[in-house]
């Protein structure tokens, strides 16, 4: 076998590695976390989720005594930087209950109890923008953010700013709601979601997002296993979400399964199949960690980046 940057783990090798980590979250808990048709499970908190949150809270140790030992030689009394997590995949991976499960996870160890989470949905234009630029149908490729206030909200967190703000995106109304932001005031830990924050430039002097991030996740599956519940998610959203009058989506409200069908095939095909291919996947192997899915939407393996 080709020489690998990673060690690969069995879940049951990767269980292990728990140690005597408890278990801090009920199933009630979990009940608020799962996201739509995600199937997590207490098992999978516990052998999956749990062993990474002891690894974050060994590498979050030691970057702030990295950080002490620093202003120590400076001679400063900067205060200790908050650590920043990017966690990346396609779209309907599961990657927003990952991050929720990280952020409840992490927020309970004693050192670093304010942990934030912030999606990159924020930082896309506005729909209006797109429609102008003619890119509404790539929302979500590289080309639909905001870049530079996302690189200016990454770089003003790490500095320690205060009351640093992020646009909230409504996935109802498929746009940035005018005049609404999230907060985020120096937190412990900031988990940064999204699909294409790994991506970096080759020779670019341009500061990428992925420049700023302590430790990254990346959450994987085969194309396939991922378009099935895409489609899985959509038939779940047309009995729920896309129901109400303004929802950007309400015209699928009363599409028949076998319509339904063809519609979600149809956006998965052309738009984000195209963005994992082309963008997403091509990013997975910058992550410090990989959770390999299988068809059950389970993490079958673990793989962790070698030292």
């Amino acid at each position: 076998m080709p020489p690998s940057r990673y060690q690969r783990f069995t879940r049951a090798e990767w269980a292990a590695l728990r140690a005597d980590t408890p278990l801090t979250l009920t199933e009630d808990d979990l009940t608020h976390l799962r996201g739509l048709n995600d199937r997590v499970s207490l098992d999978e908190v516990s052998e999956i989720y749990l062993p990474l949150s002891r690894l974050l809270n060994l590498h979050i140790g030691a970057s702030q005594a990295l950080h002490g030992a620093t202003a120590t030689f400076l001679g400063t009394t900067a205060s200790k930087a908050p650590y920043l997590i990017g966690l990346a995949g396609s779209v309907a991976v599961g990657k927003s209950t990952t991050a929720r499960i990280m952020q409840a996870l992490l927020a309970r160890w004693p050192d670093h109890p304010r942990v934030d989470l912030v999606a990159t949905d924020g930082f896309l234009y506005p729909r209006h923008v797109l429609e102008t630029r003619g890119i509404l149908h790539r929302k979500g490729f590289p080309e639909s953010y905001d870049l530079r206030t996302l690189i200016t909200f990454l770089s003003d967190v790490k500095a320690g700013q205060t009351e640093v703000r992020v646009p909230v995106y409504s996935h109802l109304t498929y746009d940035i709601v005018p005049g609404r932001f999230q907060t985020i005031d120096r937190p412990d830990v900031l988990i940064v979601e999204g699909l294409n924050i790994l991506q970096a430039g080759d020779a670019s002097p341009h500061l990428f997002a992925s420049d700023f991030f302590d430790f990254t996740v990346y959450v994987d599956a085969e194309a396939g296993h991922v378009r099935q519940w895409y489609v899985e998610r959509f038939f779940a959203l047309r009995k729920t979400a896309f129901q109400d009058p303004s929802s950007y989506f309400h015209r699928y409200a009363d599409l028949s399964d076998e319509e339904a069908e063809t519609v979600a095939a149809r956006i998965w095909r052309d738009i984000n199949e195209p963005n994992l291919l082309e963008n997403i996947l091509p990013t997975r192997e910058r992550a410090h960690l990989i959770l390999e899915k299988g068809p059950d939407h389970g993490v079958q393996h673990v793989r962790l980046r070698k030292l």
